[in-house]
Parts: structure tokens; C-alpha cells; sequence
């Protein structure tokens, strides 16, 4: 009882700033501020004013105030000299957490004071009259960001007294008068052993309390029970409630990789880091990281590792904090760029500091999930934790090689001299984990990565390591596997030294979702998944040029190679060829597969570019790539790069619409390949699709089908299907000069719903039509219009909706109706679409610059019109409707969306059915064009 009284009556037993404040945080800030303590908040100071304020109070009501004011004013300027000093040295972040911990800590304290000294004083309180206000989770840990919430236990030692729980009231009120985010428990020392034992995540905040003030005796004592009642022999259950906590976070959050991650929740965050330390100090009783290097958990350039990784994630989430002034923890794309110029990253010739700074970030993230992997499996070696139930499955089933043991169920080394004397040791180590199926052990991680100085010039030309890699990637059926390891322990970029400026590589924008060195070994692993015929189904062609049989060793290094001239001033596609005239030869390939290989990595965009920003149902466009590919050897090659490339960008970026493009494109050029240029021949092509036409329609009378095949110009017999030739000879037989038919079709096989329109042909048609599709929540992905001999329009739209999916059928009577309303100008486009004509916050910190060009030789009729710009949704009315307005004929415009950049592409002629050839015209369609991007995208971001 004397230490309680002496915790509440006397002042001078108060802890000061320097001393007991400083005791109090754990040890691994304690004593190590971004700025000096009295800066922060100076506890003596700040009583003395309160003692003053209190003077003319005249009751409780006004003490709270007083207390409430004076402490909002100390809270404020101690916030706004950390973040001061936090932005001289933002990455210095472990100094900051501490010291906004020890400000909460001063708060916590002078609230407590005044709760127990001013509102309810004791003069001779009892032995259960005592109370002790513990710091847990981060509060606890000492580490707490700007806006971190204040988690306290009440402890009492039996049962709350009316005085405990008056004093508990009057601190809560006070905290949340001062806006403080409190969470809060009000407990005894038998009530936090029994829901420890019910409730993990009470039991790991229980592990990380820390007494903040009161009586000190009681804190104590919860703390001895705690280890020697609740933490002891319990440590395997412990460590399986944190593992399954962590997967299931994992699951709920995300892949490392993701491109707007948690930086507290998400794979490789903090909360890896803490659930590591939990899990430590459970077993070995330790208060700070740093010990566990001596318990052989940590080696000392590991611990240094956590330390850089843990600071670094720290120092983001201040910086997030302090940003949006809220506990915001998800990096999304628009406080991505303002973070990182916080922290200093700056802009580059072929970079932007966003890139640079994500980069950063997951090379800490993949750091982090390689520790995990190291205690994890320290803890499995000493049983406390049953080996992964793949393991289980996977026990060994072939004779390890000479050199190499199994332990744990994991691939380890026997011998760590023996192992090191041969440097290509530093390659079979992964070979024989793929020959055995078994994982490698933590053990061997470190040897490897240790040692990466010995994989040296004289080691990348050997002709067994040069074996060795290739078998990685051609002979065990899941390379990805290797490769990923290989990537994450340095060996992969020692191995090819270019391979290592695009590791952790993030591209700025919304289309892909992966880092570049991810990216590359998802294309790997949808090529190891096509060879294991996992995806005959969904990708046929892929599938059957395999089974045929091509070169795989020059298709596997070309898919390596592909993207490893990113992150350059130069366009990654040539850097990228250059790159691989080095290294393909230094893989021991001939110069035929070399030449291969770099002419794969200099046009793996073409197929994709062809197939998606091109009409395709132009005889030329077919030819031109024909001619680009000569051989339906590269054909197959590019093919199934390309289909492996798109599948690799994000989980939902392939699709049946895509699948169709490739597929078309695929066909038609093998056709033109081997059969000659003619079979392109429009005549043929022509007849061919009016014979169709006529097996469809067998119902019709003779008379009528001729009136239909004649009455269209050749374009439209060889830009649309025959069951597009079908719908359009219906919906035109016995139409109205004034009549409007709409018909909405499913197209199951493309994932997009087929709108056709038939109208009588007037000037700007194809801009009103795309402005009501617009205007009714439909997404234009691909278009064709076309004018009869006799004056109607036969307008077909290829449509999804904002989430990707087909368009709703049932939403015709609406579309319907506002096609009506735009003919009639009854609704003008632009108001209609401008609920919808916006840009999400979060999505303006992209930039994406505008480029027009204009392409004489890609079609035989028409001028291709490219603009590649920011998408959003009303730009292809604005597009359209600039041309109408300028009496240029929209034959048919092709979209193709790469997340936030759209590159839409119009077939188009003059009034007069001529090209655009002169530069003053082009350059007048390009102003006004750009005129029109310009002012919506004010419109779209004001």
C-alpha cells in the first residue's frame, strides 16, 4: 500500500521525463527520441500549469476542462515537433515511434494523475484500492505511429472498487475529450490469465503489457503470473494460433506483391515483423530483437536486416499517418506518390521516385518474408511447431545426392566446407530440390546467400553451371518454383547480373499487378502450366503448339529476358533485344536461337499490339504482321510468349475477349503463312462471307438475298462475322426510313455483350451512339459501323460493363430509349455521362501522356487514327464526337485498356472517302483531338 500511496499523493514521486518515462519504454527505444524529451512534453512543466488552471475551478466539470485544454495544446505542439523533426530525417523512423509512445505515455500519466489526485483522491485507500494503467499491443511495444490508437488495461487486484472504476470513467472521458482513439479493458490479474487461455490475441497483448503508472507492485506481480501461470509450457500452441493468424491475414490481404499493399496487415509488413518477435520472446523471454542473435535465432547481418526492414515500414506508416491525419495504413496509388516524395525519392531519367521508393518497399517486404521462413523453421527443428503439411505429403522419396541431407523434412547441406569448396554447389542445391520435391532449408537460405561473392565471371561461363540453369528452367516441370527461390536469395541476379536492376521493380500504374521480376516468373509459370496441360481448356492454341513440339529453350529464355530492359530511358523492348544479344550467348545457345531470342524480346509487345490496337478484320493488318513474323516457327514462338505474357500481367487481365483477339490473329496469319498473301484477298474473302450468309439465311426467298448481298460495300463483308451478317439482314429487311432497331446479344465466348444498331445513316452517328452507350454504364471495347448502298448505318458495339463482364441484356429498353433521346436531342451526351465522367482520387496521381499519331500504311483504305492518353469514361465520345465535328467518317474504332491508359483507335476517312495525307490536316485533327482530352479531363478530375 506504501508504493500506492506514494504512486498518487506525492508529486515529487511522479516520474519526470528522463528517468522513469524513459525506464518504462521497452528497451528497444527507451532512451532513444527523435527530439529531446522536454520537446516532446515536459510532464513537470505541464503540472505546474494544470496546478495553476486548477486554482479557480469550481467544481470536477471544470477540472476535467482545464485538464482537457492544457492537454490538447500539449499534445498538438508535441505532434508538430515530432513530425518536424521526423521530416529533416523521415527514414530515421525507430527515434519517432518512440517518441510519439512517450507522448502518449506523459498524457497517459498527467490524466491518470489528476483522475487519482484532484477528482477522486484516497486518503487512506485499502488493499483493494489500487490500480496499475498498463500499456498493450503497440502502445505497449513502445512503438506507436502518429495516429495509432491508445490501447490501456485498467488492472485492479480483485474485484473493480467503486473509487477503481470512477477513476477509470474519468480517464476514458478525458482521453476521448482529447480525441485519442482508446481502446480500453478493465481487469484483474485472474480475469486477464483466464481469457489469456481462451483468447490469443488478449494472450499477445498480454505479452507485450508495459505499466505506464500506478501501482507498481501490482503490475508486478501481473507479470510474474503471466510467465509463470499463462506463458509457460504453452509455447506450441502459441506459435500455431500466430501461424494460422498470419496465413489467414495473408489470404485476407493479399500476395506480397500487390501493387496497393498494407503496410501493417499485408505480407511482408509489420505485423510479419511483430508476429516474429511475439513468437520469440514466447520462447525465449527476450525484450528487444537484438537478443536473438545470441539465442541463435538471428545471425548479426539478419538482425540488421529486421532492424532496416522494420524502420523502413515504420518510417511509411508515419508518413502515411501523417498525410491523411488518420491510421491509414494501405499504400494506394495517389499516397504512394506523396510518401515518397516525403521521404525523399526522386525522379530519374526513366523512372518516377514512386517507382523507386515501391521498389524499395518490396525488397524490404520479400527481406521480411525471408526471416519469417528462418524462425519458422528454427522452431520446427526444435518440434515446437509440426512440419507443413506438404512436407507430410511430399516425405523424401528419392537418394539425396552426396553433400546434401534432409533435415526437418527441408533439403540442407551436409557439410558446410564441402558444399562452399564447389561453387556450382551454389546452383545443384536448387536442381536437387526440384529433383527431390523438397523445400531447402533456412539453413542452407543462409549458406547461399552468403556466398553469393562466388558466383563469379569464370562460374557464368562454366559450361555445367550454364547446364545446371537451363535444367532448372527446362527439365523439372515447375521452374517457377527454383526461379522464385533463386530470386528472393540473390542468386538468380548474381547468376545474370542483368536480371538484377528489375528486381522488386514496380511499374507505376493500375494495369499490372505484379513487380517486374514477378511478372517475368508468373510468365514462366503459365508456360510450365501450359507443357503440364493444366490449360488445354482455356488455352487451345497455346496448348497445341506445344504439344507439337518447339524450341523450349529458346522460348524459356526469351520469356526470362522479356522485360529485363525496364525501368531505362530507352524503349524496353530495344534495350531489352541488346540485352539479350549478351546473354543468350553466355547460356551456351547457337547463333540461330540467339538471333530468335532477341528478335522475341525486341517484338514481344507486337502480337498483343496487333491483336488488340488493330482491326484485325483489315486484310492488312494481318499481312503486315504476317510479314513482321515470316515464319509460322516465330508465329508459334511469339504466339505463346504473348498469351503467357497478358496471363502474367494480373490475376484478371486475360479473358476471353483477349483470348478471341490472339486466336483470330493467330489463324488468319498462320493461313496467310502458308497458303500466300491471297488468301487475305478481299474478293475471295468477300464472296466467301456472302456464301455463309446464304447458308444462314436458307429460310429466305432468293430475291431477298440478293437485295442483301448487294446492298453493302466490300469493308462490311470482311470487317464482321457471319452471325453479325445474320442479325444485320434481319433487322434490315422491311426497316423504316425514320425506324431504329436495336438488338442486345450475349457473346459468351468473348465475355461482351453485342449491341446492333440499324438507323439511317446521318453525320456524327457513330459519337451519339457512343454517347448513349456511355451514358447507360456500357463500356465500348470494340466497334465497327458501317454504311449501306442505300443509306442505312449498321452499327455493331462490342460491350462490358465497369467490372470487365459482359453487359447486361436486360438493360435494352433503357439503352433503347436513350438512343431515341440523343437522335432527337432531347439528352446531350456530355451532361448525361457526367456522373460517370470522373477519376477516383486515388487514381490522379497517374500520369499518362498523351501521343497521336497518324498511319497511312496500316490499312489499304482507311487512316489509322491512334490516341493513346488517361482513360476515363466519357473519352471515346469526347474522341468521336471531335471527329464527327470535323467531318471525318469513324468506319470502326478498336479500344484497348491498359488500366489507366486507353490507346483507341479509329478507321477513318475525310468526307470525301479519302486519307489523310496532308500534314496541316493531321496536325489540325491532332489539336483539336487533344483540345477535347485536354478539357475533359478537367471536367473529369474538378
Amino acid at each position: 500500500m506504501g508504493n500506492w500511496q506514494s504512486s498518487i499523493l506525492r508529486p515529487e514521486a511522479l516520474p519526470v521525463p528522463g528517468s522513469e518515462a524513459d525506464r518504462i519504454l521497452p528497451a528497444q527505444t527507451a532512451g532513444h527520441l527523435i527530439c529531446p524529451a522536454e520537446e516532446i512534453l515536459n510532464e513537470d512543466a505541464l503540472w505546474l500549469k494544470l496546478e495553476h488552471s486548477f486554482e479557480d475551478a469550481k467544481d470536477a466539470s471544470d477540472i476535467r476542462k482545464s485538464t482537457v485544454s492544457a492537454l490538447r495544446d500539449s499534445i498538438k505542439a508535441g505532434r508538430a515537433r515530432i513530425a518536424e523533426a521526423l521530416s529533416k530525417d523521415p527514414l530515421n523512423a525507430h527515434p519517432a515511434i518512440a517518441a510519439y509512445s512517450h507522448l502518449t505515455d506523459g498524457i497517459v500519466r498527467c490524466v491518470h494523475r489528476v483522475a487519482t489526485e484532484k477528482l477522486h483522491p484516497l486518503q487512506l485507500p485499502t488493499t483493494s484500492e489500487r490500480i496499475a494503467v498498463i500499456a498493450v499491443g503497440g502502445c505497449g511495444r513502445g512503438e506507436m505511429a502518429p495516429q495509432s490508437d491508445v490501447d490501456l488495461l485498467f488492472l485492479t487486484p480483485y474485484k473493480i472498487t467503486p473509487w477503481a472504476e470512477s477513476v477509470i470513467e474519468s480517464m476514458l472521458y478525458m482521453l476521448w475529450d482529447l480525441r485519442l482513439k482508446v481502446g480500453h479493458a478493465a481487469r484483474t490479474i485472474e480475469d486477464c490469465l483466464r481469457l489469456g487461455r481462451e483468447d490469443y490475441t488478449i494472450r499477445t497483448a498480454l505479452l507485450e503489457q508495459r505499466p505506464i503508472c500506478g501501482d507498481q507492485a501490482l503490475a508486478a506481480e501481473l507479470e510474474d503470473r503471466l510467465w509463470s501461470d499463462l506463458f509457460n509450457d504453452t509455447l506450441g500452441d502459441f506459435i500455431e494460433a500466430k501461424l494460422a493468424e498470419r496465413d489467414a491475414r495473408h489470404i485476407k490481404q493479399g500476395q506480397r506483391y500487390v501493387v496497393e499493399p498494407n503496410v501493417k496487415e499485408g505480407k511482408g509488413g509489420l505485423r510479419d515483423l511483430q508476429t516474429l518477435f511475439w513468437v520469440a520472446k514466447y520462447q525465449h523471454h527476450v525484450s528487444h530483437p537484438s537478443e536473438l542473435v545470441s539465442k541463435g535465432v538471428f545471425t548479426e547481418d539478419e538482425f540488421e536486416t529486421f532492424r532496416e526492414a522494420e524502420g523502413f515500414l515504420w518510417a511509411v506508416r508515419c508518413q502515411l499517418h501523417l498525410v491523411t491525419n488518420r491510421p491509414s495504413d494501405q499504400l494506394t496509388f495517389d499516397l504512394q506518390v506523396e510518401v515518397a516524395d516525403r521521404l525523399g525519392f526522386k525522379d530519374t531519367e526513366g523512372r518516377r521516385g514512386v517507382e523507386h521508393f515501391m521498389q524499395a518497399y518490396f525488397r524490404h517486404a520479400t527481406q521480411v518474408g525471408d526471416l519469417t521462413r528462418i524462425v519458422l523453421t528454427a522452431l520446427e527443428a526444435q518440434h515446437l511447431k509440426q512440419e507443413p503439411r506438404l512436407m507430410r505429403l511430399l516425405k523424401r522419396r528419392k537418394k539425396l545426392k552426396h553433400g546434401f541431407v534432409e533435415k526437418h523434412g527441408r533439403l540442407d547441406v551436409g557439410d558446410e566446407t564441402e558444399f562452399l569448396s564447389n561453387k556450382l554447389n551454389l546452383l545443384r542445391i536448387f536442381e536437387e530440390g526440384l529433383r527431390t520435391g523438397l523445400l531447402i532449408h533456412p539453413h542452407a537460405m543462409r549458406l547461399v546467400s552468403h556466398n553469393l561473392d562466388l558466383i563469379d565471371d569464370e562460374m557464368r561461363k562454366d559450361k555445367e553451371a550454364i547446364r545446371i540453369f537451363l535444367d532448372l528452367l527446362l527439365k523439372h516441370g515447375n521452374p517457377e518454383r527454383a526461379l522464385r527461390r533463386m530470386n528472393e536469395l540473390g542468386v538468380l541476379s548474381a547468376f545474370i547480373p542483368e536480371f538484377e536492376p528489375i528486381v522488386a521493380m514496380m511499374q507505376f500504374n493500375m494495369y499490372h499487378s505484379y513487380t517486374v521480376d514477378e511478372h517475368t516468373i508468373q510468365v514462366i509459370s503459365n508456360f510450365a502450366q501450359i507443357e503440364r496441360h493444366e490449360l488445354e481448356d482455356e488455352l487451345p492454341i497455346s496448348s497445341e503448339i506445344l504439344d507439337k513440339g518447339v524450341n523450349r529453350k529458346t522460348l524459356m529464355v526469351a520469356m526470362l529476358l522479356h522485360d529485363i530492359g525496364k525501368g531505362r530511358p530507352q524503349d524496353h523492348s530495344i534495350l531489352g533485344a541488346q540485352i539479350a544479344r549478351k546473354v543468350a550467348p553466355r547460356l551456351g545457345m547457337t547463333q540461330r536461337e540467339c538471333e530468335t531470342v532477341e528478335w522475341l524480346v525486341r517484338y514481344h509487345l507486337l502480337m498483343s499490339d496487333m491483336a488488340q490496337k488493330r482491326d484485325i478484320a483489315d486484310p492488312r493488318t494481318v499481312q503486315d504482321f504476317a510479314k513482321a513474323v515470316r515464319s509460322v516457327r516465330r508465329l508459334d514462338l511469339l504466339t505463346v510468349l504473348t498469351v503467357c505474357d497478358i496471363r502474367g500481367v494480373g490475376p484478371d487481365t486475360w479473358n476471353n475477349w483477349k483470348a478471341t483477339l490472339i486466336r483470330t490473329l493467330y489463324n488468319q496469319t498462320r493461313r496467310a503463312l502458308e497458303d500466300g498473301m491471297e488468301a487475305l484477298n478481299r474478293e475471295s474473302r468477300g464472296a466467301e462471307a456472302k456464301r455463309a450468309l446464304r447458308q444462314a439465311l436458307t429460310d429466305w426467298k432468293p430475291k431477298d438475298l440478293k437485295t442483301e448481298t448487294a446492298r453493302h460495300y466490300d469493308a462490311y463483308w470482311q470487317g464482321l462475322h457471319v452471325s453479325a451478317h445474320t442479325v444485320f439482314a434481319r433487322m434490315l429487311k422491311d426497316i423504316g426510313v425514320d425506324e431504329v432497331r436495336i438488338e442486345l446479344e450475349p457473346d459468351e465466348e468473348r465475355d461482351v455483350t453485342r449491341a446492333y444498331v440499324v438507323l439511317a445513316d446521318h453525320p456524327g452517328i457513330f459519337s451519339r451512339l457512343a454517347g448513349a452507350l456511355s451514358a447507360v454504364g456500357a463500356n465500348i471495347v470494340d466497334a465497327r459501323t458501317y454504311t449501306s448502298k442505300d443509306g442505312f448505318a449498321t452499327a455493331c458495339f462490342w460491350l462490358q460493363d465497369a467490372d470487365g463482364s459482359p453487359y447486361d441484356v436486360d438493360r435494352k429498353p433503357r439503352l433503347t430509349r436513350m438512343i431515341h433521346k440523343m437522335l432527337k436531342g432531347e439528352v446531350v451526351a456530355h451532361e448525361a455521362i457526367a456522373g460517370r465522367d470522373k477519376i477516383k482520387k486515388r487514381e490522379r496521381a497517374f500520369k499518362v501522356p498523351t501521343t497521336i499519331t497518324f498511319d497511312n500504311d496500316g490499312s489499304e483504305i482507311y487512316t489509322i487514327i491512334e490516341v493513346d492518353t488517361r482513360d476515363r469514361p466519357g473519352l471515346l465520345y469526347d474522341l468521336t464526337r471531335t471527329l464527327a465535328n470535323t467531318n471525318v467518317y469513324i468506319a470502326s474504332a478498336v479500344i484497348a485498356t491498359y488500366g489507366e491508359q486507353v490507346v483507341d483507335s479509329f478507321y477513318v476517312k475525310d468526307m470525301f472517302g479519302l486519307k489523310f495525307y496532308a500534314e496541316h490536316k493531321q496536325k489540325l485533327l491532332e489539336d483539336k483531338l487533344r483540345a477535347a482530352i485536354e478539357k475533359g479531363v478537367e471536367r473529369a478530375t474538378s
